[in-house]
């Protein structure tokens, strides 16, 4: 992992992973996602909760436009500019073992948003800038925009923001269900962001490894009897510690 695009350190069961690239506003280089690849997967063996942010003053600007210019593009894609680094690095955040918190101020523009949306869920500051930008570009998605703005936001609204490419602030994607929390400026973001990820360090890993699984299940859209019985029939050997928590109420 080069320290020098990303940061790692764990603390209390908390890993915080940071992009390091301020003086570019954290855009993505294959470099960059290659070492935030890395990091994930050192963290999760380390690690209870995951907190992915960026230094300076952006979560991210979104992919290093310097990467585009000149570049052959098929279909709008830009994906082959990557090598395969963008696909890997969302996959490596959506099936992360331990849960992922995007905490998100500045910029998150277009592939940063992607990558955010496959977090577990994204806190924000209110004057932080969102956008989906690929219209405005000439691009197309394909790190999943289109299925995760969706869910988040409505698909109406999805189009709509899509569409435009218009910029949206972190107010608007607290009150649209992007953002499952914003706050008044960074320091409190930090701080609130701290907070929950010390919950979730504290709470049983195994509970927290199901709840993973079977919120994945949801995702798959089963009729809701089915998921029902599948959120039965599956089994977690994983929870070990049920009686100690329990002791631990009792005393």
């Amino acid at each position: 992992m080069s320290a020098e695009l990303v940061q790692s350190k764990t603390e209390n069961n908390v890993a915080a992973i940071t992009l390091n690239r301020p003086d570019a506003l954290n855009a993505f280089t294959p470099d960059l996602l290659r070492a935030l690849i890395s990091a994930l997967e050192a963290a999760e063996k380390s690690a209870r909760v995951i907190i992915l942010e960026g230094a300076g003053r952006a979560f991210s600007a979104g992919v290093d436009l310097k990467l585009l210019q000149g570049a052959t593009f098929k279909e709008g894609k830009v994906d082959d500019v990557f090598d395969g680094a963008s696909f890997a690095a969302v996959e490596a955040i959506r099936h992360a073992s331990v849960p992922v918190i995007a905490k998100v101020h500045g910029f998150c523009f277009t592939g940063a948003l992607e990558l955010a949306l496959h977090a577990d869920f994204i806190l924000t500051t209110a004057d932080t800038k969102f956008g989906d930008t690929h219209a405005k570009w000439g691009l197309r998605p394909s790190w999943g925009m289109s299925q995760n703005l969706a869910r988040a936001v409505g698909v109406r609204r999805a189009r709509e923001l899509s569409f435009t490419a218009a910029t949206f602030s972190g107010a608007d994607a607290e009150r649209w269900g992007l953002a499952t929390a914003v706050f008044a400026d960074k320091d409190a973001l930090d701080a609130e962001t701290h907070k929950r990820a010390a919950a979730i360090a504290e709470a049983s890993p195994g509970a927290i490894a199901a709840y993973k699984d079977l919120y994945r299940l949801h995702e798959e859209n089963r009729p809701l009897e089915s998921a029902l019985e599948e959120e039965v029939a599956r089994n977690y050997p994983d929870i070990t510690d049920t009686m100690d928590r329990l002791k631990g109420i009792a005393q």
